[in-house]
């Protein structure tokens, strides 16, 4: 199919689109850089199933243009702020970059008659529910996070597009998203601050903050395995992994994997990281488990597998 990936020189977007390449899709990729980065896609830059556009997904004239000249059969929202740290101190950053970017390609998708959609949300709509099974089905869904009520927001979006659009959506809410080339996140800055001070590293919380961690192999293999929905409307799932990782655990990881055996670690205190970090919750994988996928790589796997690789690549660039 034609597809277009919004925000897909991000993370998890640059992945997803070689592997919908791989898949035999024409992939059309919309990114305005302001977390995407250009070295991401560049292996994909002669392919010839593959095109760029650097625009605002926000833009709405321009967003037009692309779909009229495009004409994309299937739309993948990767395009969202991937910090949630640095949307704590500006909101505004979640109504623009997560939130906003969802209702304009909503409308491009109900101008130009597009029916399939994937969603990617987050474990971070349900709030912080400590001692409570979180599965698809959990009521009262209260993020304590401005990615979280913006990712929440978006899924009712969605909701309400597909009804009055005969729109087939696929939602999956995921944890910690890790591999090769993370540009954020624990371990991501755990090795920042380990290359500058090998001997010290601070640690916000109190270290046991313990969640679960998915390979980016994973994700995209289970967005492709079900990117193809029966029936139009919502299909709902959690993508999980088995086991969680705490804080702690991804320093001594880290520590072993670069051979570093004398580091004092510095624990800012507090339960959580930051204001409005979730620093445990049960998530539930059954449904997706029931329909016959399941992660390749546990939790714990993930983060030394994403470890060795990210010190890989750095070694590269040294």
């Amino acid at each position: 199919m034609r597809v277009l990936v919004a925000g897909g020189a991000g993370f998890i977007g640059r992945h997803l689109c070689r592997e919908l390449i791989h898949a035999g899709h024409r992939v059309v990729c919309v990114d305005n850089f302001s977390l995407g980065t250009r070295a991401g896609i560049e292996p994909l830059m002669s392919v010839k199933a593959f095109g760029l556009y650097e625009a605002d997904i926000t833009d709405r004239e321009r967003l037009e243009q692309i779909f009229e000249v495009e004409e994309p059969e299937y739309i993948f929202q990767m395009a969202a702020n991937s910090d949630i740290r640095a949307s704590a101190a500006n909101p505004d950053v979640e109504y623009r970059n997560t939130y906003s970017t969802t209702y304009e390609l909503l409308n491009c998708m109900r101008k130009y008659h597009v029916k399939n959609l994937f969603f990617a949300s987050t474990s971070a709509v349900y709030g912080d529910k400590r001692g409570v099974v979180l599965d698809e089905n959990t009521p009262d869904l209260s993020p304590i996070s401005y990615y979280g009520a913006a990712k929440l927001g978006c899924e009712a979006l969605v909701s309400a597009y597909s009804y009055m659009n005969d729109i087939h959506s696929l939602v999956f809410r995921f944890p910690n998203v890790i591999g090769p080339g993370l540009t954020h996140g624990v371990i991501f800055d755990f090795i920042q601050k380990l290359g500058i001070n090998p001997s010290r590293l601070e640690i916000l919380g109190n270290g046991r903050q313990t969640k679960p961690y998915i390979f980016i192999e994973d994700l995209t293999d289970a967005i492709l395995r079900f990117m193809i929905t029966p029936a139009s409307g919502v299909a709902l799932y959690n993508v999980g992994v088995s086991g969680e990782t705490s804080v702690t655990a991804i320093a001594d990881m880290l520590c072993e994997e670069m051979g570093l055996t004398d580091v004092v670690y510095q624990y800012t205190g507090g339960e959580g990281g930051w204001r409005g970090d979730v620093p445990r919750f049960c998530y539930s994988a059954d449904k997706i488990h029931k329909a016959g996928w399941s992660a390749r790589y546990t939790s714990d796997e993930a983060v030394r597998k994403t470890i060795r690789g990210v010190l890989g690549e750095r070694n590269v660039c040294l």
